[in-house]
């Protein structure tokens, strides 16, 4: 009898011994593929916690993807431009079906806090503000969404000479355009950076380097990222060498940053007008001439 309890509570044991065994395999084989997930170059974002989902933010995204939703069917979204700015934008975990949400509840909602705001006034006045809250409520939402899309891909092309710089160094020093692509990807931060990690990732999936750079293209649409994508595609297509065809796009990258540069600033004199104008001379007209035409109204007056 007590032999087999002795056997039963090392059996128990053992049990115990491999379970724990097992689970902590399973935890390096998830620590193991995380690892090798991040030194291609992408990160998944962080999962919300649950007091972000209930929170009032969490609540009203929510909100704004049931109205989506349900205005969808109307004939109101625009989906592949909406996609196409997000994507611009970087925004990835928006959807356009929220971004309709977000227009739906901002033209509703200023006209009602308008009124709310102004009880008891003047009917015109009220009118008024209604009608402009509707418009900004409606157009408000994608103004801001260009606006994102716009500065992130100028910063992808303010950046493009540096990714090119890169991937000349590192094909002339032997590496391929995959591994150099790569490397590139690990020095470059910003929104190049992330797509040049996203592009490596769908390589990692399956996809061919022509159609990872053609998702890039249509990711980012800018002259830079054209550029380079038929570079690199007419290079890999003709057998041309990669080296030199990114050396003579580095230098015609450099003298495009050249122009631009030299475009805004001649359009600096043009875009001072309006604070010169309405700001700088008025206050200098009271400085100088104040106290002018003070002693003159005076002299009048004392007349």
């Amino acid at each position: 009898m007590i032999l087999l309890l002795l056997i039963g509570l090392a059996s128990l044991g053992a049990s115990v011994v491999l379970v724990a065994r097992a689970a902590g395999q399973r935890r390096a084989f998830v620590a193991a593929t995380l690892d090798g997930i991040g030194r291609y170059g992408f990160q998944a974002p962080p999962a919300p916690d649950e007091r972000v989902r209930n929170s009032l933010l969490g609540r009203f995204d929510r909100l704004a993807d049931r109205v989506g939703d349900l205005a969808s069917g109307l004939g109101w979204l625009r989906e592949a431009e909406v996609r196409k700015l997000l994507r611009a934008a970087g925004a990835h975990r928006l959807t356009p079906r929220k971004i309709l949400g977000y227009r739906i509840i901002a033209t509703v909602g200023l006209p009602v806090l308008w009124l709310w705001l102004t009880a008891g006034g003047s009917a015109a006045r009220a009118l008024l503000g209604v009608a402009f809250g509707v418009l900004i409520g409606w157009h408000g939402p994608l103004v801001v969404l260009r606006r994102r899309a716009r500065l992130r891909l100028d910063e992808i092309d303010y950046a493009m000479p540096e990714l090119v710089d890169l991937l000349v160094t590192t094909v002339e020093a032997g590496l391929g355009l995959a591994a150099a692509m790569e490397v590139a990807a690990r020095r470059l931060q910003g929104p190049l950076g992330e797509e040049l990690r996203l592009t490596l990732a769908e390589q990692d999936m399956g996809l061919s380097t022509e159609d990872a750079l053609a998702n890039m293209l249509e990711r980012a649409e800018t002259p830079a990222v054209r550029s380079l994508v038929r570079s690199l595609t007419q290079g890999a297509t003709l057998g041309v060498s990669i080296g030199k065809i990114l050396r003579d796009l580095a230098d015609e990258m450099r003298k495009r940053r050249r122009q631009r540069a030299e475009e805004r600033a001649q359009k600096a004199p043009t875009k001072l007008l309006f604070p010169l104008i309405f700001l700088i001379f008025p206050a200098m007209f009271v400085v100088l001439l104040g106290p002018a035409v003070r002693t003159f109204m005076s002299a009048l007056g004392g007349n």
